[in-house]
């Protein structure tokens, strides 16, 4: 008996997945074939332009922005309406807010309280040092 070759073995199995591949395409070609005709026929026409308008490949749709504009617009008027708000009109340039400020007296105030709880702390800091550091019980 011959000994076959691990490179004999690997060429042989990449032979038969290869015509494996090559059978399993040629079924499913053939069962969307038949797929089509039989939908065809669920709709009452013939199963030869079936084969036909099956065969014409998909080409992909281009959008324009402003029907993508209207796209946004309708979905976020739609979850609006989900959310309860009013439905929000065309987009409009808002004013923004002028920024709030803090008045003279409020910013003295503020300063003032927080010079008191530094004092408060350093004077607390000090009484600490005096004592010394905590004993621990024997």
């Amino acid at each position: 008996m011959k000994e076959v070759s691990k490179d004999m073995l690997k060429k042989h199995t990449e032979e038969i997945i290869n015509a494996a591949i090559d059978g399993f395409t040629a079924q499913k070609a053939q069962l969307n074939q038949r797929i089509a005709e039989l939908r065809l026929l669920l709709n009452g026409g013939s199963p030869e332009s079936a084969a036909a308008s099956e065969a014409a490949p998909a080409r992909s749709r281009r959008m324009s922005a402003a029907g993508r504009k209207r796209i946004a617009m309708a979905q976020r008027a739609r979850w609006a309406k989900v959310r309860g708000e009013s439905e929000p009109g065309p987009a409009t340039a808002k004013t923004p807010k002028a920024k709030r400020r803090i008045s003279p007296e409020g910013l003295k105030r503020i300063i003032a309280a927080t010079k008191k709880r530094w004092r408060l702390q350093k004077a607390a800091a000090k009484v600490s040092k005096r004592r010394g550091p905590a004993r621990k019980a024997a």
